[in-house]
């Protein structure tokens, strides 16, 4: 099993995407609201204190406020499906302002209930 992390940041697909991802039997998804280190320190200081966010404000989309952390538990199988499902709501994750999505091993799990069984 995986943990499957995306930070989303077209926030406003988020339905979407957890609507493709039950279609791919992927289930139980837990969605927490976020915000990059970048966006947050170029809401809370100016240029004098950190020098290099000038040059970072240049690439952080104004209107992108927040994003969306999304977690869910797969199967290594399921894997490959998830990230599809992803890109096939989001586009390309190599393209600027999509998202960021990677998976962690899992050596413990407790708790998940399985329908059918």
């Amino acid at each position: 099993m995986k943990v499957l992390f995306l930070v989303l940041n077209k926030t406003e697909k988020l339905d979407e995407l957890l609507m493709e991802f039950v279609k791919r039997n992927i289930n139980g998804a837990t969605v927490v609201d976020s915000a990059g280190m970048a966006r947050i320190l170029c809401n809370k200081h100016d240029n004098d204190e950190i020098p290099f966010l000038g040059s970072i404000r240049a690439f952080l989309y104004p209107e992108r406020e927040k994003s969306n952390l999304i977690l869910t538990v797969i199967e290594d199988n399921q894997l490959e499906g998830a990230v599809e499902a992803i890109e096939s709501v989001v586009g390309d994750l190599s393209k600027k302002d999509t998202g960021i999505v990677f998976s962690v091993p899992i050596d413990f799990v407790k708790g998940i209930y399985k329908s059918g069984k």
